[in-house]
């Protein structure tokens, strides 16, 4: 729940006890932007701040889903300034995102991870319930497949953001927010699953 300035304090609390994490976040946005009507604390900017405190672990950082206009030509130049791998959503139209995450895996290594999945890197078709949606985007079994594939790494938390359900009158949205976050909890370290 919430949006996406939430990860931003977990962060902070999460680093004080482990060090710099790595991140693997899904997104339709890289959520690095500096400022929005003068506020450097919005739902566009957790990462920037972030980086800045040292928080992340900025080679052990992936963006996946990441799509949508912009006002910047190069977009992504900061993210990749950081060292950040991201991952745009034309590179996972269409297919498997298991390759990715075993590169995803090697990357990780194990260190402590966290995992930060905003709903509106799932195409609006399946999560319309959200304040910023971005045509074409990833699946249900991609999003599936990217929070399975980080079974086994060292999580040290997780969240889902960016569900509003009062733009989505079906549910849909919810629905598929509440199992994404019933999967994140099965991939936790010491989570017994069948």
């Amino acid at each position: 729940g919430g949006d996406h300035t939430i990860t931003y304090p977990i962060l902070q609390a999460l680093t004080a006890k482990h060090g710099p994490v790595g991140l693997v976040h899904v997104d339709a946005h890289t959520d690095t932007g500096d400022t929005a009507l003068g506020e450097k604390i919005y739902h566009g900017s957790p990462f920037r701040r972030c980086v800045e405190e040292g928080l992340l672990d900025c080679g052990r950082v992936v963006q996946i889903g990441i799509r949508g206009s912009s006002y910047d030509p190069d977009p992504h130049q900061y993210c990749r300034e950081q060292g950040f791998r991201v991952v745009p959503a034309e590179e996972c139209w269409m297919k498997s995102l298991e390759p990715l995450m075993r590169e995803v895996r090697a990357q990780m290594g194990d260190k402590p991870m966290y995992i930060s999945f905003d709903i509106d890197g799932l195409d609006p078709a399946y999560a319309p319930g959200t304040g910023t949606p971005e045509i074409a985007g990833l699946t249900p079994p991609q999003a599936l497949e990217i929070i399975r594939g980080c079974k086994g790494l060292n999580i040290v938390g997780c969240d889902l953001v960016e569900v509003a359900p009062m733009y989505d009158v079906s549910g849909n949205t919810a629905l598929l927010g509440a199992n994404l976050l019933f999967e994140m909890l099965c991939v936790l370290p010491g989570v017994k699953t069948l």
